[in-house]
């Protein structure tokens, strides 16, 4: 038990007497029971001062008898913890809505119309992205109705931000195809570089010097370091992640998982 809980003061016994008191929640009302008599016993004496050790040494034989209220204080930390994310999730994506659904530097595909919008933050050298883009392929093929939004969050390497800074410049070139060189880059063998990507960009007609100077575009590095902030209010720190609607979803979930999303942000406009 952390030594730093003051039970020698009257808040901290409070804290004391309600973690024996999970001894009804755990299965064990008599142990429970039987541990709170012992801690009144302790502080029913006329003497205001209270035997902190003696207090300590049965909340500690409390514990090693149950261990189970751990988990179960754990596990209610972790959903008190999940609950705030969900709804500190909530004020950032009302509040960014644009930045999140139509940044200018985002490549779409599917349907640049559509009525429903799943946000994917992704590093190409990730290779969780590399498998869930069939599930991108998948969602956008079976739904005509989804507007699939690819928005560059390079955390992996200095390799992967030289990547997205030429995917980023090829965007604003050629908008129309930019579905294709996501895919082939993403899609493709070894680890994305400089070098592959702008492979990858002539191959599909972009002119060299030109892609080269928009790199240069101080907007690209600009709206990088923009989305860096979004992802930390949005408790994004790994790829894939997702927003649909007005959840964030996180990790490689499959494409099951994400169509339910999809259909739960559609019954929801």
């Amino acid at each position: 038990m952390n030594k730093a809980i003051l039970l020698g003061s009257a808040g901290g016994l409070a804290v004391a007497l309600g973690m024996l008191a999970f001894g009804f929640v755990a299965g064990n009302p008599q142990a429970a029971k039987a541990d709170t008599v012992q801690i009144a016993q302790v502080t029913s004496s006329t003497d205001t001062k209270i035997d902190r050790k003696e207090v300590e040494g049965i909340i500690r034989d409390y514990l090693l008898k149950n261990p189970e209220v751990l988990l179960e204080v754990q596990d209610a930390l972790e959903a008190k913890q999940k609950e705030e994310q969900r709804l500190a999730a909530l004020g950032v994506i009302k509040n960014s809505k644009d930045e999140i659904f139509n940044s200018t530097f985002d490549g779409v595909v599917g349907n640049p119309k559509g009525k429903v919008t799943i946000v994917e933050f992704y590093d190409y050298n990730c290779g969780f992205c590399k498998r869930a883009i069939e599930d991108m392929q998948a969602l956008t093929k079976s739904d005509p109705d989804l507007r699939f939004v690819l928005k560059e969050f390079p955390i992996l390497s200095p390799d992967s931000q030289k990547a997205s800074v030429v995917s980023m410049a090829f965007h604003l070139m050629h908008p129309e195809k930019y579905g294709e060189f996501h895919t082939a880059l993403l899609g493709g063998q070894g680890r994305a570089t400089e070098a592959t990507a702008i492979k990858v960009a002539l191959s599909l007609g972009a002119d060299e010097a030109a892609l080269r100077e928009k790199m240069k575009d101080p907007r690209i590095a600009e709206t990088l370091s923009r989305t860096y902030d979004l992802a930390t209010k949005l408790s994004i720190t790994g790829t894939p992640s997702y927003v649909v609607g007005n959840e964030v979803v996180f990790g490689a979930l499959g494409q099951q998982v994400l169509a339910e999303k999809i259909e739960e942000a559609k019954s929801a406009l």
